[in-house]
Formats: structure tokens, sequence, C-alpha cells
């Protein structure tokens, strides 16, 4: 089997080939980073570093807002250091207007399956309301 070109591009930021179907990772810092090539004009942008990842993730407007919402709605980036998020390849994803794929980043599905397991039950101890009429 013979080198993919994605594997000679080498990158300090995460790649969407690196993440594949799912990796759950837990935020371990964001900062602002120069992503600029060697050489380049300096380019910051917000990255996101893992406690489990060597690379960290560029991040843009799109992902910031899905973590902010995977990480209970938080402005303040300092409270979702510690929490675990699912970084995955989205085939749909576009950039400058053509179909490129990238990452996106989902809450784990055993987060999920709590909130809906922690809805049910307080739904269960709600009272039965008879009728709506007054």
């Amino acid at each position: 089997m013979g080198i993919k070109v994605h594997e000679m591009k080498e990158s300090k930021f995460l790649k969407k080939e690196e993440v594949g179907s799912g990796v759950l990772a837990t935020i371990k810092e964001i900062g602002r980073e120069n992503i600029a090539k060697e050489g380049a004009d300096p380019e910051y942008k917000f990255v996101m570093h893992f406690a489990e990842l060597e690379k960290p993730l560029v991040l843009n407007q799109t992902n910031i807002q899905i973590c902010q919402m995977a990480c209970g709605g938080s402005e303040d980036t300092d409270d979702w250091i510690g929490q675990k998020i699912v970084l995955f390849h989205d085939p749909n994803v576009s950039f400058a207007g053509k179909i490129t794929g990238g990452i996106r980043l989902r809450k784990p599905k055993q987060a999920v399956q709590q909130a809906i397991a922690e809805s049910r039950a307080i739904l269960k101890r709600a009272p039965v309301v008879e009728s709506l009429e007054d």
C-alpha cells in the first residue's frame, strides 16, 4: 500500500485524517497561538489542547459554538477544562465555498445518555396533572 498524500503534509495541528470516526479527548487548555507556517507572517487563532493528544486543534467559530454547548453552555472557557469531547471527521464540512471535510466536535455519547437518563428520572418524579383546566 502506497503513502497517502495527507501523510506527506506535516502539521503541528490536528488533521481530519488523524481523528477518523471519533477520538475521545479531555480538554486541557485553550489559548491563542500563531498558526502560520514557518517563515510566513504571523496568523493568530484560538487552539484547543488535549490531555491525550500531542497536537492541538485549531478552532473555528462553528467548533467554538459546538464546544460551548457540549460543555454546558458556559461562556468561560475555563469551565471547559477537564471536559471530555469527541473529535471526528465530518465529510460535509466546507471551507471557502467547497466541501472539503474537516474536524467537528460533539459531546460524548455516554454524557448524552446520562443526560437522557437524568431527564427521565426527573419526569418520573413530576406530579401527574389530571386536568389542564383550572
